[in-house]
C-alpha cells in the first residue's frame, strides 16, 4: 500500500469495429494522446468513503460505498461510487480517500471520457489500497487485457471471473474502450477480439499520416432516451444468441460464437466499395442462413448483419490493409462501415454524417465516426503535412454549411500510449 497514487487514462479511438465488441466479434482501437489523470491520496475516515473533485465541475462529492449518491443519471460521480462500490464489494472496504480528476479530453466527443474516468479512478483506488499485490486480484486480472475485462465489467455491471457483478452506470457495452485504453502499445492500433478476449495483432498507421478528430459538439452521452437506444444494440445480439442456443442446442455466449461454429473467423466474398449501395450482398453466404434465418425481419436482422458484416468481413479487411499499406482497401471497407452505421445501426446524427462527408471533400483519404453514436466525433486520416490545414478547413466548413453546435472543435492526433502509473515527482 502506499500513501497517494496517480494513473494516467488515456482517451481512445475506435479506428474500426462499431459496436461488435458486446457481439464478441472483432475492432481495430488505439489509444489517443490526451485523457484523465486521477489523484488518490489516503485521508483520515471510515473506509469505504471518498471524497472526490474535478476540474470540470465546482464542488466537493463525499461518497460512501454503502450508499447510492442522489446525483442525476450520468453525472460523473456516478462513476466513481460505481467504481468505489464494485472495489469495496469484490475486495473488502478500502481505505478513506479523497480522489482529484482532471482531463484534456473533450467530453461526451466518443473518444471515452467516462470510461477513462471510470477506469482511471478503479486503478487508481486499487494501487492506493495494494490490490494489485492481493492473490484474490491476481488470481483473476493477470494481465492487461484481463484488466480491461474487469473494468468493462465494472462499467456494465457484470460478474468477471470469481468477482462478483453489482450495478454498473447503466450501459450495456463491452471492452472496446477499455482495451483501447490499457492493452495496446504506444503508437500502435491494436486489433482484437471479444470471444475469446485477446489481441490478434498490432499495426501502425502508415508513416507520415495521422489522424484529424473532428469532435461534433453534438455530445455522445449514454444517459436518458440515448441510453435505451444504446442498450438496444446489445439486447436484440442477446435476445438472438439464446434463440440460436435453444434452436441448435448448443451454449455459445456471443454472435462471434455462433459465426465460428458455422463459417470459421471471417467471411469471404466481394467487397462493395460504393458507399451509396447497400453492403447486404456481404452476408449471402448461404452458410449464414441457420443464424440469419433466426433474425426477426428489421432492427434484429439490420443489427445482425451489420455485426457480420463489420466483425467478420470489414476490421479483418481493414487490418490487413493498414499491414500491407494499401491505403485504398483500408479506405473501401472504412467507406462501407460507415455506411452500415447510417442503414443498419441508424445511430448517426446529421452532424456527424456531414463530417465524415465534408472530410471526404477536403481529400481525407478515409473518414468515420466512431463511438457509441447519436454524437460524438469523426476521425480522418489525412498526411501529417496537411493535418493542421485540414483541421482548420474542416471545422470553417463543418461550421458554415453543416450545422455546428458552439462546441464543435477539431484536434490532430495519432496512436498514443496506454494508461500508465505516473510516478511522483
Amino acid at each position: 500500500m502506499t500513501g497517494a497514487a496517480r494513473w494516467r487514462m488515456p482517451g481512445r479511438i475506435e479506428i474500426l469495429g462499431k459496436h461488435t465488441d458486446y457481439g464478441g466479434g472483432r475492432v481495430l482501437v488505439c489509444a489517443v494522446d490526451r485523457g484523465v489523470s486521477v489523484h488518490a491520496e489516503e485521508i483520515p475516515g471510515p473506509p469505504g468513503t471518498l471524497e472526490a473533485t474535478t476540474d470540470a465541475y465546482p464542488g466537493l462529492l463525499h461518497l460512501d460505498a454503502s450508499r447510492a449518491p442522489e446525483l442525476p443519471a450520468g453525472h460523473w460521480g456516478r462513476y466513481v461510487h460505481t467504481v468505489l462500490a464494485r472495489l469495496t464489494e469484490n475486495f473488502g472496504p478500502l481505505r478513506a480517500a479523497r480522489v482529484a480528476i482532471t482531463s484534456d479530453l473533450p467530453p461526451a466527443s466518443g473518444m471515452s471520457s467516462s470510461s477513462a474516468l471510470l477506469t482511471g479512478t478503479a486503478l487508481a483506488l486499487a494501487d492506493l489500497n495494494g490490490l494489485p499485490q492481493s492473490a484474490a486480484w491476481t488470481s483473476q486480472i493477470p494481465d492487461r487485457v484481463a484488466l480491461a475485462g474487469y473494468a468493462a465489467s465494472i462499467e456494465n455491471g457484470k460478474s468477471f471471473g470469481t468477482l462478483a457483478g453489482r450495478p454498473g452506470v447503466g450501459t450495456s457495452g463491452g471492452s472496446l474502450d477499455h482495451t483501447g485504453m490499457l492493452a495496446g502499445r504506444d503508437g500502435m492500433i491494436s486489433y482484437a477480439e471479444f470471444d475469446p478476449m485477446r489481441i490478434l495483432d498490432e499495426v501502425s498507421l502508415p508513416a507520415r499520416w495521422r489522424l484529424v478528430v473532428g469532435v461534433s459538439g453534438v455530445l455522445a452521452e449514454k444517459t436518458g432516451a440515448a441510453q435505451g437506444a444504446y442498450n438496444r444494440g446489445p439486447a436484440l445480439l442477446g435476445e438472438l444468441v439464446a434463440r440460436w442456443n435453444r434452436a441448435r442446442g448448443r451454449d455459445d455466449a456471443t454472435v462471434q460464437a455462433a459465426l465460428r461454429s458455422l463459417v470459421g473467423e471471417c467471411l469471404d466474398g466481394p467487397l462493395v466499395t460504393d458507399p451509396a449501395a447497400p453492403p447486404v450482398t456481404l452476408t449471402a453466404d448461404e452458410r449464414l442462413a441457420p443464424l440469419r434465418q433466426l433474425a426477426e425481419p428489421g432492427a434484429e436482422r439490420d443489427r445482425l448483419d451489420q455485426f457480420l458484416v463489420e466483425s467478420a468481413v470489414l476490421v479483418p479487411r481493414a487490418h490487413a490493409a493498414l499491414r500491407e499499406g494499401d491505403l485504398d482497401a483500408f479506405a473501401a471497407a472504412v467507406a462501407v462501415s460507415q455506411r452500415l452505421a447510417e442503414t443498419n445501426l441508424r445511430n448517426q446524427v446529421p452532424q456527424t454524417t456531414a463530417l465524415v462527408e465534408q472530410a471526404r471533400l477536403l481529400g481525407a483519404r478515409a473518414a468515420s465516426a466512431f463511438g457509441a453514436g447519436f454524437g460524438g466525433s469523426v476521425w480522418a486520416l489525412v498526411p501529417e503535412a496537411d493535418a493542421d490545414a485540414f483541421a482548420a478547413d474542416w471545422m470553417e466548413r463543418y461550421r458554415r454549411v453543416g450545422g455546428a453546435p458552439e462546441a464543435a472543435t477539431a484536434l490532430v492526433t495519432a496512436p498514443g500510449a496506454p494508461g500508465r502509473r505516473v510516478e511522483a515527482g
